[in-house]
């Protein structure tokens, strides 16, 4: 067993763990947050993805020893105090989730986005929902409630 410190949604956590343990099994079986959500366990469907140290990563793809000392940002971290986010809003508003399945992972992805550049392009929203698998919405709402944020 080893010893993980991470700071998860501004709460810091201390878990003796086994140095194979996945971050994405930290985050829903230790920690209790199964908002992040396993897909593929591969990497290719994005429905892991967090935010650690403000990059997006597949948590599925990271062992929780190399998120020691990180700070790392769920889907649960996103809304404050009960509200919503204008990103999370705007999915509603459009209808950007069915299953929902998805949804976790592709906020992750798009809060990251929305980080780095002040008003992506459409093609640049479409260029990062292409590591994030969907199979109910067929993207355009998903595209058009992260334009919306985006324009904002």
């Amino acid at each position: 067993m080893i010893a993980v410190d991470v700071t998860v949604n501004g709460r810091r956590y201390r878990e003796d763990v086994e140095p194979r343990l996945l971050l994405s099994d930290l985050l829903r079986t230790h920690l209790g947050l199964t908002g992040t959500h396993v897909g593929c366990e591969h990497g290719v469907c994005g429905a892991c993805t967090v935010r650690l140290d403000g990059v997006a990563v597949r948590s599925c793809l990271l062992l929780a020893a190399q998120a020691d000392g990180a700070e790392i940002l769920t889907v649960e971290g996103l809304a404050r105090d009960g509200t919503l986010t204008p990103l999370q809003e705007a999915f509603r508003r459009h209808h950007a989730l069915q299953c929902g399945f998805c949804t976790p992972g592709i906020l992750m992805a798009a809060d990251d986005l929305l980080s780095r550049e002040i008003a992506p392009t459409r093609e640049e929203i479409v260029d990062m929902l292409s590591g994030q698998l969907c199979r109910c919405t067929g993207y355009t709402p998903i595209v058009d409630a992260i334009a919306e944020v985006a324009g904002a």
